[in-house]
């Protein structure tokens, strides 16, 4: 098993770690920039509560964790101030509708690429409904970042966009056009579709490999 697994506790030790980490990370990026804490499913409900009131006081821009318990989430929300987001890992409507009826998170994070734009937009229309706003879940490439853009910008409640800058050095080559980011805000194509091609002959140079 990895460290932490499965008992998926919180020891003193981690959360030190955390605070001492993100108040290095406060300490260099300065006052004005948005610090996220990804907590993913690294815990159970009591080492999320024992996690996120020993740093609810350094400001962050949101905690983010997945729970498959939408009432424990909700316990954790009201726990602290800082906003909290989660959702990522969610497929269709009946999956967010408990999490919107217990009002689980401040964020809901949908992922354009596994519930496709038609299944987002419905997500995204449930959540305005109980007056939540959404957030694009894209650590993948180009084309989930056109296809995420794309639902920020035809959405009422769109919150802040991930984005994914570490990949491979030929990421670049697989669309015809990449996404173009200026003054940190990206900017939505006005090409048809999605905005870009796929690159065909870039694809079939890089076939996907499976690890043994």
């Amino acid at each position: 098993c990895t460290p932490g697994w499965p008992e998926l506790n919180a020891d003193k030790t981690v959360i030190d770690a955390l605070r001492n980490q993100l108040q290095a990370f406060r300490e260099g990026a300065g006052p004005d920039v948005g610090i996220l804490l990804d907590l993913n499913f690294n815990f159970k409900t009591e080492g999320y509560l024992r996690v996120v009131r020993a740093l609810d006081d350094l400001g962050l821009f949101w905690f983010e964790i997945d729970l498959y318990d939408p009432a424990s989430l909700r316990r954790i929300r009201d726990a602290v101030q800082t906003p909290i987001a989660s959702c990522e890992s969610l497929f269709g409507l009946r999956g967010f509708k408990p999490y919107f009826e217990h009002y689980s998170m401040d964020v809901a994070i949908i992922d354009v690429p596994w519930n496709g734009i038609w299944q987002s937009m419905k997500i995204a229309a449930m959540a305005e409904a109980y007056e939540v706003n959404c957030a694009p879940h894209n650590f993948y490439g180009n084309l989930s970042t056109l296809m995420s853009a794309h639902l920020c910008a035809a959405i009422p409640n769109f919150r802040i966009m991930e984005i994914d800058i570490d990949d491979v050095p030929w990421k670049d080559d697989i669309l015809t056009d990449v996404p173009e980011i200026e003054n940190g805000e990206l900017k939505v194509p006005s090409a048809p579709g999605w905005g870009a091609e796929l690159n065909e002959e870039v694809i079939r140079a890089h076939p996907p490999t499976m690890a043994i």
